[in-house]
């Protein structure tokens, strides 16, 4: 895939009306934002097309509305027989009554928020569309002048974005002169607003996407060595396709987290209770091999923090790896195996990190994931942490400025580093 893409640098954008695709899928509490970064890194974008005569429009989905409707249903089984054991005149009244209480919890994903904070941080107004595709947003697109933005409602609110309707594309595309896709985290979905609208207007996009495929397109295809990737979290089925790819790419393949389970039992190593996913067995066995075929030097945990059960508190030891006694559960890397992975880190050229190395929530279990961040923060090479678990611990740690580049995607990531293609950066215009 070509991922030497045009950005809105490379495209004239005064005097047109631009749809930027971002993503403002931000925590809220009771209506507060309580972490606005993914606001924050769309601004570069934002600013460029305001300042260069864009009118711009926005667009982002906001949690999943239909599951919440979905589950709010499922879940009110009581009031549905409750309703169901009333006389048929009154039944239609409450059942839209019950409509009405899930449609309620919809409505607590508008954009709304968004839109307010946007305007704080632009210094004028953004207004919101009170509808998506319907009456409003198309009147308050067409009445919009260059340097004036706009955010269009929660693009989940409508089934057909997330079934890349056709129509709801063409719909969405009909605002705009020109589609700008910023959303990283959401590339690799094939959505209306993610890749459908590319089909009806010239696409590029945006800093944050030319960024995420820059940094870790060069990582891949020419990386400074030592290339060194860290691979955490719970499954090997999770990560197998990545680890395909990067045997072929990198000099060394540390593996940390639950999934690490599943290797030890392809050495004929006890696990106790550890995660371990016995029918990956062979595979792990496969690319382990691979490695060794490719000259890759593959890590595994030579010794590990285990626990009596899967709780925060309970009585945990260290152990070494061939001898995890029955009963007892791997939680996190040991000591001996920190300093191995750190001394590896240490001379790396390029590092991707994607995954914890333990249960790095509980304080128990987070020495693991704790030495990895700090290796890979104080390495002079390129570093990047590929998203979801990795990135919030870097965050969290304070770690995040000493890093290359820290991606906004989670699942975007790993499927740009099993070598997929991204559905919402294939649709955009070549260079």
């Amino acid at each position: 895939m070509n991922y030497n893409k045009k950005t809105v640098e490379d495209i004239d954008v005064s005097g047109k009306k631009v749809l930027v695709r971002c993503d403002f899928n931000v925590p809220l509490k009771d209506g507060v934002i309580t972490d606005e970064k993914r606001i924050i890194g769309a601004l570069p974008t934002i600013k460029y097309l305001v300042e260069n005569g864009a009118a711009v429009i926005l667009c982002s989905h906001l949690g999943r509305p239909h599951n919440v409707l979905d589950e709010k249903l499922s879940l009110d089984k009581k009031e549905k027989k409750k309703i169901e054991a009333m006389p048929a005149e009154e039944q239609e009244a409450a059942k839209a009554e019950m409509l009405a209480k899930a449609a309620k919890d919809v409505k607590k994903l508008s954009l709304a928020p968004v839109a307010a904070r946007l305007s704080e941080l632009l210094g004028k107004e953004v207004a919101l569309a009170a509808d998506v595709v319907g009456p409003d947003a198309k009147a308050k697109a067409a009445a919009l002048k260059s340097g004036e933005v706009m955010l269009i409602e929660n693009v989940r609110f409508h089934a057909a974005e997330e079934k890349n309707d056709p129509d709801f594309a063409k719909e969405l595309a009909s605002m705009a002169d020109i589609y700008v896709n910023d959303a990283f985290g959401t590339a690799h979905r094939a959505h209306a607003s993610t890749a459908g609208v590319a089909a009806y207007l010239p696409a590029v996009c945006g800093y944050l996407i030319q960024k995420e495929i820059s940094v870790m397109g060069k990582a891949l295809s020419d990386p400074a060595r030592p290339f060194v990737a860290i691979l955490g979290g719970a499954k090997v089925s999770d990560k197998i396709g990545v680890i395909n790819n990067l045997i072929e790419k990198v000099d060394t393949l540390i593996i940390g987290g639950a999934m690490a389970y599943t290797f030890f039992r392809a050495l004929g190593n006890s696990t106790g209770t550890s995660l371990c996913e016995t029918d990956k067995i062979d595979m792990a066995k496969e690319l382990m091999e691979k490695a060794r075929a490719n000259g890759v030097s593959f890590l595994i945990p030579v010794d590990n923090i285990i626990g009596r059960t899967y709780d925060e508190n309970t009585t945990y030891m260290r152990i070494y790896s061939d001898a995890i006694p029955d009963g007892w559960m791997g939680l996190d890397i040991g000591p001996t195996t920190q300093e191995l992975y750190t001394k590896t880190i240490e001379g790396a050229g390029t590092v991707v990190w994607n995954g914890p190395m333990g249960v790095s929530e509980w304080e128990h279990f987070a020495g693991g994931t704790r030495a990895v961040a700090k290796a890979v923060a104080e390495c002079g090479g390129i570093t990047i942490i590929g998203g979801g678990d990795s990135a919030a611990a870097v965050e969290q740690l304070g770690y995040a400025d000493q890093m290359t580049h820290v991606s906004t995607g989670g699942g975007a990531s790993l499927e740009f580093l099993e070598g997929l293609e991204l559905p919402g950066i294939a649709c955009l215009l070549d260079k």
